[in-house]
């Protein structure tokens, strides 16, 4: 195995999911310049858009999160076009 490799700055971090406000601690190398108060503790602070707390796969709920609404611009381009049926190759 190599040697040095590996990052050696792993400490706790907080990860919070920004859709359910969830958060939660674990090990990480990334860098952050926010931080937070847990417990009287003090942790760098990980932004995620989606975590397993929001992840409909998850959840079991439908629910589309689509922070730049290309789904709903999607959906209101597509909406009154007619399904095309059977199309056979000749």
């Amino acid at each position: 195995m190599k040697k040095d490799i590996h990052p050696k700055d792993y400490r706790l971090c907080a990860f919070k999911d920004m859709s359910n406000e969830q958060v939660f601690l674990t090990h990480s190398c990334a860098s952050t310049r926010e931080t937070i108060d847990i417990d009287g503790t003090t942790y760098p602070l990980i932004k995620l858009e989606i975590s397993n707390t929001s992840h409909p796969f998850f959840t079991g709920k439908v629910k589309l999160v689509d922070s730049a609404g290309r789904v709903d611009k999607y959906m209101n381009k597509y909406k009154n076009r007619k399904p095309l049926g059977n199309i056979e190759s000749k």
